[in-house]
């Protein structure tokens, strides 16, 4: 550790700290998705899960688009709205 205490204090020291942190989280990423695809193809159900998990992904994105999509004004105030209007063009 005492190597090391003057890593990381430059620019390029924290850039490649930051470069190398993220190559470990990859390499074990990576490595956990292996397992866990090598106990899925060992499951007899595959297709099943693979049905459910698209049903899942749809569902999502779903999800996905109603939160960021751009939502239609709400009826009633569209109705309120050219009601105020007609009233101010009648002079009422």
């Amino acid at each position: 550790m005492a190597k090391d205490a003057g890593r990381g204090t430059s620019p390029e020291g924290q850039a490649v700290l930051l470069a190398a942190g993220l190559a470990d989280l990859a390499v074990s990423t990576v490595g956990s998705v292996l397992g866990t695809v090598r106990g899925l193809l060992r499951r007899s159900d595959g297709a099943e899960l693979v049905v459910e998990a698209e049903r899942d992904l749809k569902a999502r994105g779903r999800l996905v688009l109603d939160r960021y999509a751009d939502t239609p004004p709400a009826h009633l105030e569209t109705l309120a709205q050219e009601a105020l209007a007609r009233k101010s063009a009648d002079g009422v």
